[in-house]
């Protein structure tokens, strides 16, 4: 599918929903697989990366379009952003988990446009202390607060994703240069198999789930969403990812029957309003 081609609001609005619930399905299918112990995380990513290679492949080898290719640096940061997400939804709730990555990773992009000399306006600040507030509320010990060794493995996947995304502005054929980010960081995740490898488990259930992680939540998701994503206005796009983590607390509580504390609802409402702030904020900047 070439870029730009003129498509239907309608065709637009769907392909967005799908992608959404394709970021959420990774947080429920990457749960699904750990918490029974279906499968061990270093075998997880190792499948997930390596079904999302081969699917990102063959979309961009159908589309034959645009130019690109990975990078170790960003194939490096996809490989920490994958290893800490299974790592930590051995112990996290889907909703918990899929809050954290989010908020982490938002706040590691902002921190970068404020590092590069951007400048926050009062409600933008008011934003990202309402995001942090939550994000502390969410990790503060008690009877509700997630394990903290899963939280810090979340948050710093989230913060590999937010370096992975600056890195990959501009790269070329978002498509090709993923397929490629893949492909770089699978010998990464094959090494931490070989390293865990007296720990590596996994059944017909995990293997199913990792598959489906990489090859249509991952691979599918971000094909759709980069076919998508030239057709939105850029805080649009911000903005829609803000359903992603309501969409996986949605999915917890139905699919794996996960509860929704009222401190995750808090910390929900205080981080992705807080970060709504921020994206609402930018738009005169960056609406084309």
């Amino acid at each position: 599918m070439p870029y730009h081609v003129p498509m239907p609001s309608t065709r637009i609005m769907t392909l967005t929903a799908l992608a959404m619930l394709a970021f959420a399905g990774n947080s429920l299918l990457c749960r699904l697989a750990l918490k029974d112990g279906a499968i061990d995380p270093a075998s997880f990513t190792t499948l997930r990366l390596l079904a999302g290679m081969a699917t990102l492949w063959l979309v961009a080898r159908w589309r034959s379009s645009g130019t690109g290719g990975g990078h170790w640096l960003s194939g490096l940061a996809l490989f920490v952003y994958a290893a800490g997400f299974s790592f930590a939804y051995q112990s996290l709730p889907a909703a918990t988990g899929a809050l954290l990555l989010f908020g982490a990773v938002q706040v590691t992009m902002v921190g970068r446009g404020v590092w590069a000399g951007e400048r926050l306006r009062s409600r933008q600040i008011l934003g990202v202390v309402l995001a942090l507030v939550g994000l502390v509320a969410l990790l503060l010990p008690g009877l509700a607060a997630p394990p903290l060794s899963g939280a810090l493995l979340m948050l710093a996947a989230g913060s590999a994703w937010g370096v992975y995304s600056l890195r990959g502005k501009g790269a070329g054929d978002p498509t090709r240069v993923t397929a490629g980010n893949f492909l770089l960081a699978c010998p990464l995740a094959l090494g931490l198999s070989l390293l865990t490898a007296n720990t590596a488990h996994l059944d017909a259930t995990g293997v199913a789930c990792a598959l489906a992680s990489g090859g249509l939540t991952s691979g599918l998701g971000y094909a759709l969403w980069y076919a998508v994503l030239p057709r939105l206005k850029a805080i649009h796009a911000s903005t829609v990812q803000l359903s992603v983590p309501p969409l996986t607390a949605f999915g917890g509580v139905m699919l794996l029957g996960e509860p929704f504390t009222l401190r995750l609802a808090l910390a929900s409402v205080a981080i992705i309003g807080g970060i709504a702030l921020v994206l609402r904020d930018k738009a005169p900047a960056t609406d084309r």
